[in-house]
């Protein structure tokens, strides 16, 4: 891998150039293009990502300065910022999405092996949610969310397994969350875990139907019929484990079937939680197991904000909000696929640290993230772990 090359072009040889390429034809983005292709964009954007540059600018100046190392990065020429912004406003976002689907499929393979937490299940587990990205309403009136605000939404079907997300799409911010459903095939024998924004019996019912399972909280207006009630173990904080059925016309017709309800007691925080699901066989305990991992999709979204740039967007129109998000998450898989492929230690936070000064070295990857000590007591001191930690 290493042969000499510098610390970004290691970085970006996980990209699979040919499976970029059919993105870029199938969306002819370089239709009438003499300069600029849409792989220099994909290089200029991915290294402002992983170099935490705050502007275009920003992501100019840098490259330039080192304009004899260019040719060797993959650039033909010195990047002008005019060129990248207009790029980014016309070049259809769409291909940088379907680069990244291709990105989740192989960084999902790597990771198929590893083991999601204690859970012994047989299905895979996804986990639902999305975060609202605030914008500024005169920058951007296109994404108006209330009458003096503007945002994005980011939807997202993470796996638990190695947290790759399988699935995103980009919404409006005003746009439910509930609908993000409709547009996922469900998997049979899956888990989908999904908060109390998503409970709509009728889409929960397509899930059933699917032969998949979800795990979920129930709203306190919840109206329901006790059938029988399961042996349950209040020392591990199981307050109930009841079999029930729906109330009322409606909430009967879009679900029929039966249902299991839970009820949890945690004693660290001193509240109670009521849980639903349309599995029957799984131990109580596993299903609150189930939901309590579900922090890690929200982990997952602090820290593409915090250690991406997507909180200070490089353009103002819908496509180039779209392009820089796109373009965050394969950054992201791109650092996750090297870190399986090279068998690296580092949790995230660590790896993109160092990537971030070291780009234009010339040093193996897996030497360079050797170099420094690993922080472990430091690790061990945090309250909830980092994304892909040791």
């Amino acid at each position: 891998m290493h042969q000499g090359k510098y610390v970004f072009s290691q970085i970006m040889e996980q990209a699979v150039r040919y499976q970029f390429n059919n993105c870029v034809k199938k969306y002819r983005g370089e239709h009438w293009v003499k300069g600029f292709s849409c792989w220099e964009q994909f290089l200029a954007m991915a290294f402002g990502q992983l170099s935490f540059r705050g502007s275009l600018r920003d992501i100019v100046v840098c490259l330039n300065s080192q304009a004899d190392k260019l040719y060797h990065l993959g650039f033909r020429d010195n990047v002008a910022r005019t060129t990248l912004a207009d790029a980014n406003e016309h070049r259809d976002w769409r291909i940088y999405r379907d680069y990244a689907e291709l990105l989740i499929a192989e960084a999902r393979r790597l990771y198929a092996g590893d083991k999601p937490f204690n859970l012994e299940l047989e299905g895979t587990v996804y986990i639902i949610d999305s975060t609202t990205i605030e914008l500024c309403l005169n920058l951007f009136p296109w994404a108006k969310l209330k009458t003096v605000r503007a945002a994005v939404k980011l939807n997202l079907a993470m796996e638990l397994k190695g947290n790759i997300p399988a699935f995103f799409q980009i919404s409006e911010g005003k746009t439910p969350d509930i609908y993000f459903l409709d547009f996922l095939e469900f998997e049979t024998g899956a888990y989908y875990v999904v908060d109390r924004g998503y409970i709509d019996f009728k889409r929960l019912y397509k899930i059933h139907q699917a032969g998949a399972f979800f795990v979920t909280r129930a709203k306190d207006n919840f109206s329901f019929k006790r059938l029988y009630s399961n042996k349950t173990d209040r020392s591990k904080g199981i307050i109930c484990d009841q079999i029930i059925r729906l109330r009322g016309y409606k909430a009967r017709k879009d679900y029929p079937e039966k249902l299991r309800r839970i009820k949890y007691y945690d004693k660290q925080t001193d509240c109670g939680y009521v849980f639903l699901t349309n599995n029957f066989k799984l131990s109580a305990e596993t299903v609150t197991l189930l939901y309590k991992y579900r922090w890690q999709v929200e982990l997952f979204f602090k820290w593409i904000k915090q250690h991406l740039s997507i909180q200070v967007f490089w353009g103002r129109s819908a496509n180039a909000v779209k392009t820089q998000i796109c373009i965050a998450l394969c950054a992201y898989l791109l650092v996750a696929i090297l870190k399986k492929k090279l068998s690296i230690k580092r949790n995230s936070y660590e790896i993109l640290q160092i990537l971030s000064v070291s780009l234009f070295l010339k040093i193996p990857l897996i030497k360079l993230v050797s170099i420094v000590k690993m922080q472990i007591p430091l690790l061990r001191n945090q309250k909830q772990p980092y994304l892909w930690g040791n």
